[in-house]
């Protein structure tokens, strides 16, 4: 039997179900679970949430002398489709979505890693924040996800995944609950790893044969925990088990091909490797986002090409923080998409490729009639030395 309580009369023992208010107002990655430690009671008590939902079949009541708890109130409307914002205005709250995410996720995997069940159904409100930010620009917290070191990358990768997979959902037209679910699935299509010795993991070398054999196994290692939960649909299943298939059928673990894999499957694949080769990694540094995108487009058999070109829309041609060259020979950076046309982004100008030296920084909406200037093609920061160009992206808009 479920309860509303205030939070003053929460206590050690009790069940908690749900927690009143925004999943980033409160300091639990999940909002199921009993509450024993006396630190998490602390940590609720200062949360300033108003109330909880306790069960009362699977832990303690309240007191019997304790005041009755208000009447709950009448639930609101569902919210309105979240107004699309610029890059610029979602910065902010996509940091902190992706903050929490990550300490949501490594929470998550290290209960996993001391041999704890799988709780998929716990992973929905960070989904669900995560859904709201790419609604709101997607360009904001896939590019956040994407500033990753070699020591976070195995958690933050699951954050940049789900935002991928999100914003590719809705480029194909999914309705909200597959999109819903591909984005629960690419938080949890990596979760095998975490049954992987870590020092297999994050060794900075090559790996030797028996070990990349033990890399191999997690999409299956993952399908098993999943599944023996009982709490994944089957979807998110096959996208744990099948994100490592290819489309000629030289994929692991059961060499799939074509239409064989499902179709939210082969959306992991393209995210996975997008996310992986444009991350920093123990053993390799991150390639530019445009350049991913080129090298991907040349992989013949790995993906569903119809399944890559929405991606290429999501993310667009030149993503966020591509270095490009401009006809005007001056260099720039992209800080944001237009929506109609990939090839006309929003760029900050900073520096000249004649006099190899900086310039005025401006902002330049390529997509306007006098803008007077378009892109020749990207660019290597490495070639450049430049090695903080995701400074100016993350600029605000009027600077």
């Amino acid at each position: 039997m479920l309860k509303k309580i205030p939070l003053s009369q929460v206590r050690l023992g009790m069940f908690i179900q749900s927690l009143e208010g925004s999943w980033l107002s409160h300091p639990f990655w999940k909002t199921k679970f009993l509450l024993t430690d006396p630190a998490d009671l602390e940590a609720l008590q200062k949360s300033g949430i108003p109330a909880v939902l306790i069960d009362i079949s699977k832990g303690d009541d309240v007191k019997a002398d304790a005041p009755a708890a208000p009447p709950a109130p009448v639930p609101p409307p569902p919210p309105a489709a979240p107004k699309r914002v610029t890059l610029a205005q979602e910065l902010e709250q996509a940091a902190a979505v992706v903050h929490r995410s990550a300490e949501a996720v490594n929470s998550m995997f290290g209960e996993v890693r001391m041999g704890r069940a799988v709780d998929a159904q716990q992973c929905l409100p960070v989904v669900d924040e995560i859904v709201g930010s790419v609604n709101r620009n997607p360009a904001a917290l896939i590019s956040l996800a994407r500033l990753k070191t070699k020591d976070n990358y195995t958690y933050m990768h699951s954050v940049a995944v789900c935002a991928l997979m999100v914003a590719l959902a809705r480029q194909l037209g999914l309705d909200d609950q597959a999109t819903r679910e591909a984005g629960l699935a690419g938080l949890l299509h990596d979760v095998g790893k975490m049954l992987v010795p870590i020092e297999v993991l994050n060794k900075p070398g090559a790996l030797s044969d028996a070990e990349f054999n033990l890399v191999r196994l997690h999409p299956e290692r993952g399908w098993e925990a999943l599944r023996d939960s009982g709490s994944a649909p089957p979807a998110v299943l096959e996208v744990c088990l099948r994100h490592h298939e290819k489309m000629d059928g030289s994929g692991y673990p059961g060499g799939q091909q074509g239409e064989e894999i499902s179709l939210l499957a082969r959306m992991g694949a393209v995210c996975d490797v997008y996310d992986a080769i444009t991350s920093t990694r123990p053993y390799k540094a991150a390639w530019d986002p445009a350049g991913s995108i080129q090298r991907m487009a040349q992989w013949k058999g790995h993906f569903d090409p119809l399944v890559f070109q929405a991606f290429v829309k999501s993310v667009g041609i030149y993503p966020v923080g591509t270095l490009v060259r401009l006809q005007s020979q001056r260099l720039a950076v992209v800080v944001e998409q237009n929506s109609t046309n990939l090839v006309t982004p929003i760029v900050r100008v900073f520096h000249s490729a004649r006099t190899r030296k900086a310039v005025q920084v401006e902002l330049l909406d390529l997509s306007k009639a006098d803008a007077g200037d378009k892109i020749l093609g990207r660019e290597s920061p490495g070639d450049w030395g430049f090695t903080r160009l995701d400074e100016l992206w993350q600029r605000p808009a009027r600077q």
